[in-house]
């Protein structure tokens, strides 16, 4: 019943183009894996009411004209309704819903289920798998600049099969590789293009470090005395006290003075004294340190340079006596990346350490550290600053004599001031160049 309907739902349309669709298997058939089809049977109506699937699909083998086998596992009903649509993709649709598929030889077309399919395919890559192939050969590549070790694990990945493999030796920086011929070809071409010298880098740097400081300090030194004696003239008129004496002073003076002044003033009996000193000190300096290293390194190769003193640090562990030595040095680390632009970007990584020896404790001192990590761009042969470090520390102090350090006009005898201002700056400069081997 329901191939009399399919046949006389597409009689009309079908009578023109059936000695064609004898003669070949329609387009639509030879890529089943397609995501977009074309279809190309007569178009027609399709309508089917619990209508039994094997007897379906044999209607539509008498309608193209292919021949077709139905798996035995192939069972069940069609519901379906289409209204002029080709016969291909009513096909197509039927198979779909009923979760099969089709393989394509020659001009026969096996419509299976798709577990069935899945099936066959597995077991057909099996076989292709355990049938290795005879025409395995082996060669040898033996490299100029590149590091065998790190080729090796690009060339499993990228070029050869699953019959391939390769090793390689360390002391020759040599590739052996096993491969089908196919494959030893596309081995070589790749090697040929990985396997050149790389540009190298001229790094230059510069570091420029300032140190201004500046000191100043006022401070005063007086004394004084009065006494009381019969051999002067001067008496007290008591049995007790008859004579005595008083002494008094104020030492503010600026600590290694420069520049003193001193006035001392006394009585023509000696029966009182004072003397009084001033003192001054202004102290200025300026210093510049220059470096200026220079060290050529490779593409993405890390350069370090480094400038210093090594500080020993001694260390008592079990009754054991260890000598440690700590680094107070400058370190500068770059590593260049050369693009196709010609610039060239650097991973800088700047320390700066120095002993403070006026802190040491116990003899050892303490290490005054400035870092900068940074990474920059710069054209071939350019120059950039990466950064600068600024410390500046400003420092006032006053010594005095309580209560008298407040008289008015006359306060600042009892006074020291003393202050300070240090400057410290510390600026880098590098300039990367590009080194090409010749051709």
């Amino acid at each position: 019943m329901g191939a009399r309907l399919l046949r006389c739902a597409v009689i009309g349309a079908w009578c023109v183009s059936s000695v064609m669709l004898v003669a070949q298997v329609p387009s639509t058939f030879t890529t089943p894996q397609e995501t977009v089809k074309r279809y190309t049977g007569a178009v027609g109506d399709f309508d089917f009411q619990g209508a039994d699937l094997r007897a379906v699909l044999r209607s539509f083998a008498e309608v193209s004209g292919l021949n077709i086998v139905i798996d035995s596992a192939v069972d069940g009903t069609v519901d379906i309704k289409l209204m002029r649509v080709p016969w291909d993709q009513a096909l197509d649709v039927i198979l779909k819903s009923n979760k099969l598929s089709y393989i394509v030889e020659g001009n026969v077309v096996r419509i299976v289920p798709l577990t069935v399919l899945d099936a066959e395919n597995l077991a057909r890559q099996k076989l292709a798998d355990s049938q290795a192939p005879t025409s395995i050969e082996t060669r040898a590549y033996t490299l100029n600049y590149a590091r065998a070790e790190e080729l090796e694990p690009l060339l499993k990945v990228a070029v050869l099969s699953k019959f391939g493999n390769v090793q390689h030796d360390k002391r020759t920086n040599t590739l052996i590789v096993r491969d089908l011929p196919d494959r030893l070809v596309a081995t070589a071409d790749l090697i040929a293009t990985l396997d050149k010298a790389e540009p190298q880098v001229e790094i230059e740097a510069r570091i420029v470090q300032t140190n201004r400081d500046s000191a100043r300090a006022l401070g005063v030194q007086w004394g004084g005395g009065g006494r009381l004696d019969p051999q002067i003239g001067n008496t007290t008129g008591l049995n007790f006290p008859n004579s005595g004496s008083v002494v008094a002073g104020t030492d503010l003076s600026a600590a290694s003075p420069s520049t003193t002044v001193g006035l001392a003033m006394r009585s023509i009996t000696g029966a009182l004294n004072l003397d009084v000193a001033l003192s001054a000190l202004e102290r200025t300096g300026n210093g510049r340190v220059i470096s200026s290293p220079k060290v050529t390194t490779q593409n993405n190769k890390q350069a370090e340079m480094t400038q210093g003193v090594q500080i020993p640090i001694q260390k008592d562990q079990n009754n054991t006596v260890t000598i440690e030595f700590k680094d107070a040095a400058l370190k500068l680390m770059v590593t260049p990346r050369i693009t196709a632009a010609d610039t060239v970007i650097m991973d800088v990584e700047l320390e700066n350490a120095t002993p403070d020896f006026s802190k040491a404790v116990n003899g050892i001192p303490p290490i005054d550290t400035q870092r900068a990590k940074t990474s920059v761009q710069v054209t071939d042969g350019a120059t950039t600053v990466i950064g600068g470090i600024n410390v500046s520390r400003e420092q006032s102090s006053q010594d005095r004599t309580p209560v008298l350090h407040r008289i008015p006009l006359l306060g600042w005898l009892f006074k020291n001031d003393t202050s300070q201002d240090e400057n410290r700056e510390l600026l880098i400069f590098i300039t990367p160049r590009i080194v090409r081997s010749p051709s």
